[in-house]
C-alpha cells in the first residue's frame, strides 16, 4: 500500500525544521489508536474520567440548556465512546459523526445506531478540520456541535481559532457547540498524565517512529530515542518530544537526517486553559460561552457555547 501523501509530506517537512516536529494527528494508526485507548484507562490520565463525570453528573442541566430535537454533529467522532451519555441526556433528532477514518467511523456509527434504535445516525467521512457539507437530512434541523476530549488543546492558538471558525461555518448561524477543555492545574498532575510509570504513553509516542519506518521506508533507530513530557509554562501546555540519546543519522523516504544528542522531535502539544483563556479562544472564533460545567475536582471544563450573532459595530 502506498504511503499517505500527507503523512510523507508532513514528516519530511517536519524533520527538516530547526526544531524537528511531526503533527500529532499522525499518532493514530491502528496501533496508535489502541495505545491511546489504553492511555485513557490509566489512573494518571484524568481527562477522560473527568469529562465522563461531567457528562453524567450534569445530564439534566444539558437537557435544559440544549433542549430536545438537536441534530448532534460530532467532530472527529472516533469511537464515539462518550457520545451515548450526551444522546441519552438531550433526546436529539439525529446524530452525524464526522471522522476521516472511514472504516472505523462506519463501525462506530453502526454500533451507536444499534444502541439507539429510531435515532437517525448519518456518518460523514471527511476531514473535520475544514468546513464540511452536512447531510441534506439535517439541513433544516437545529444543530449542536460536539467536540469532547480536549482535542482542541492539541492545536496552537491560531490553528485552534481557525478550527473553531470552520466548525461554525459547518454548523451555521444560530447553532451551539459543546466542547471539552482541560484546565491548568498542578504541574506534577499534568506531567504524570503524559508520562505514566507504566510506559504506555512512551509506547504511544514511540509508535510514531514505528509508523515512519514502516510506511515511509525509514530506518530511525527506535531505541535511540526517549519519550519526554514537559510543562511549558509560558505557553500553558504540556509538550511531548522524542529525544536523541546520542548523535544519530537516519533516512526517511530516501532523505537523510541527523540529530545531536539531546535534540528532540516535537510530537504533541496539549494546551491547558483557565476560564478566561478558554473564553477568549471561543470568542475569537465566533462562539459565545453560555454555560460552564466542571467535574467535582475542577480538573476539566465542558463549555456550551452559542454562535455569536454577526455585528457591524462594537
Amino acid at each position: 500500500m502506498a504511503a499517505d501523501a500527507g503523512f510523507r509530506a508532513d514528516v519530511l517537512a517536519g524533520l527538516a525544521q530547526r526544531q524537528k516536529a511531526v503533527p500529532a494527528r499522525w499518532f493514530y494508526d491502528e496501533a496508535g489508536s489502541r495505545l491511546f485507548e489504553a492511555i485513557t484507562a490509566l489512573p494518571e490520565y484524568y481527562p477522560t474520567r473527568a469529562e465522563t463525570e461531567i457528562l453524567e453528573r450534569h445530564a439534566a442541566e444539558f437537557a435544559t440548556a440544549i433542549g430536545p430535537g438537536q441534530a448532534v454533529v460530532e467532530f472527529g467522532s472516533g469511537s464515539s465512546a462518550k457520545t451515548p451519555l450526551l444522546l441519552r441526556a438531550i433526546s436529539p433528532s439525529a446524530y452525524v459523526p464526522i471522522d476521516i477514518s472511514g472504516e472505523f467511523l462506519r463501525q462506530s456509527a453502526a454500533a451507536l445506531a444499534a444502541e439507539f434504535p429510531g435515532l437517525p445516525v448519518i456518518p460523514v467521512e471527511a476531514d473535520f478540520t475544514k468546513p464540511v457539507t452536512l447531510p441534506a437530512a439535517v439541513a433544516g434541523l437545529p444543530k449542536l456541535g460536539f467536540f469532547p476530549g480536549s482535542t482542541i488543546g492539541n492545536l496552537v492558538p491560531p490553528t485552534a481559532v481557525d478550527l473553531l471558525r470552520s466548525m461554525r461555518r459547518t454548523l451555521g448561524e444560530g447553532t451551539m457547540l459543546l466542547i471539552g477543555l482541560d484546565r491548568i492545574k498542578e504541574v506534577a498532575t499534568l506531567l504524570a498524565a503524559y508520562d505514566d510509570p507504566q510506559g504506555v504513553t512512551a509506547a504511544f509516542n514511540l509508535n510514531l517512529v514505528d509508523r515512519i519506518n514502516r510506511e515511509l521506508g525509514g530506518n530511525i533507530p527506535r531505541d535511540a530515542l526517549l519519550h519526554r513530557a514537559l510543562w511549558n509554562d509560558d505557553l500553558a501546555r504540556i509538550e511531548m518530544h522524542l529525544e536523541a540519546r546520542a548523535a544519530l543519522r537516519f533516512t526517511v523516504a530516501g532523505r537523510t537526517f541527523a540529530m545531536r544528542r539531546g535534540e528532540t522531535i516535537h510530537t504533541e502539544n496539549s494546551h491547558k486553559y483557565d476560564r478566561r483563556s478558554a473564553a477568549m479562544l471561543l470568542l475569537a472564533a465566533g462562539w459565545s460561552p453560555h454555560r460552564w460545567f466542571a467535574d467535582a475536582a475542577e480538573r476539566f471544563f465542558v463549555v456550551l457555547a452559542q454562535a455569536t450573532e454577526p455585528r457591524s459595530a462594537p
